[in-house]
């Protein structure tokens, strides 16, 4: 039987598991990913041969950053700048006798909640994480949205003359207003430790418009919420807020859910990804 080897490089962690049925996963290697791109590539390759007991059918997996055009490698990885336009396929090829396919680690992670979590049963999904960064994705019929160089939604503008001054960008993004990253600028403490009256529901209503461009440029189904910020958002306040901007724009609204998946939503994503490869390669 064949094992086919999934992976979630994060910023932080990453995740490796082997798949011998293109369903489920064995229990999850995980390690700090190393900030060095040869470390990285070592220490990967090696645990991946470990896993398998050689090399693997296949390798499958996102990783943290915005990809080249022909997903051979990341060109912008703010928490991995080490790795930036830095050959990974090529150079895990050189170690991995396998087929190398890599995704962003958000769209993995939206396949994920699509096809295996809170999105199930919806055809058009919006992935969205509020997290160190923010970031999204469309999936469609259990496929991540055909792009050239993927999606940055975080990126967007909603203070389009910078006149809150808010966040780090000087071009007032939705990352500036409620990510991680800049919220701990903002407080000097890690988010979880702020306890400042009344913010999360200021962070609902900033995430709201961000959330409201979206469906009006994807039109989704269901929009599915996750990431580290989540677990002090509330969905529901997301909700209503994005509802009330949407209510003179169409019939009705979109679904909103909280993320399932936490931690292995990516590596889901991957199994799903590997499988969907392997009937291509089939017919």
């Amino acid at each position: 039987m064949s094992n086919y080897l999934l992976f979630d490089i994060g910023g932080t962690k990453t995740r490796l598991a082997v798949s011998e049925d293109l369903s489920s996963f064995s229990e999850p290697v995980i390690f700090e990913t190393p900030q060095n791109f040869e470390e990285g590539i070592e220490k990967i390759s090696s645990e991946v041969t470990k896993l398998c007991g050689g090399s693997p059918a296949m390798m499958v997996g996102g990783i943290a950053g915005s990809l080249d055009r022909n997903k051979k490698m990341l060109f912008r990885a703010p928490n991995l700048p080490e790795w930036n336009t830095r050959p990974f396929v090529d150079e895990m090829s050189k170690r991995v006798d396998a087929s190398i396919h890599i995704e962003n680690d958000t769209a993995m992670v939206g396949l994920g909640e699509a096809t295996h979590g809170a999105g199930q049963g919806h055809n058009i999904v919006v992935y969205i994480t509020i997290s160190t960064g923010v970031n999204g994705a469309k999936v469609s019929a259990g496929k991540i949205d055909e792009n050239i160089y993927g999606f940055e939604i975080g990126h967007q503008i909603i203070d389009f003359d910078n006149s809150l001054n808010i966040g780090s960008s000087g071009v007032g993004t939705l990352e500036d207003f409620i990510s991680g990253r800049e919220t701990e600028k903002r407080y000097g403490v890690h988010p979880k430790d702020v306890n400042e009256q009344g913010i999360w529901e200021k962070y609902a209503k900033w995430a709201s418009y961000g959330v409201y461009n979206t469906i009006l440029h994807w039109s989704p189904e269901i929009v599915v919420l996750g990431g580290s910020m989540m677990n002090d958002i509330r969905v529901e306040d997301i909700g209503k807020n994005t509802r009330a901007l949407l209510k003179d724009v169409y019939p009705e609204s979109p679904k909103f859910a909280k993320a399932t998946l936490g931690s292995v939503g990516g590596l889901h994503g991957a199994v799903h990804y590997a499988r969907s490869i392997a009937k291509e390669e089939l017919n």
